[in-house]
């Protein structure tokens, strides 16, 4: 019989299953994305800097921010990606979004 410990790819240690931090976060995902559709482009508007504002508080270098407006069925689509210059800032703002 096989442990199942030996069958993970990640670096877990045995006595309490803990995950290496690096297995988890290597920075190869610094862009958290973020879309809604609202009835008029100054509620979108609105949010953006919202959320540039809490990106801003986040960032140890400057974060860029790509924000896409698209009219669509009587409103506008706001589709913005945040991209951080590390792995745990993109961590932080997803959970502060939540």
């Amino acid at each position: 019989m096989t442990n199942a410990i030996n069958k993970c790819s990640a670096n877990e240690t045995a006595a309490c299953c803990c995950v290496d931090v690096g297995t988890v976060m290597d920075n190869s995902d610094c862009t958290a994305s973020w879309s809604q559709w609202f009835a008029q482009r100054s509620e979108a508007e609105a949010k953006l800097a919202s959320l540039t504002e809490k990106a801003r508080q986040i960032e140890s270098e400057p974060c860029q921010i790509d924000a896409r407006f698209e009219a669509r069925d009587n409103g506008v689509q706001l589709d913005i990606d945040f991209t951080f210059a590390c792995q745990a800032e993109t961590l932080i703002f997803q959970l502060g979004l939540r």
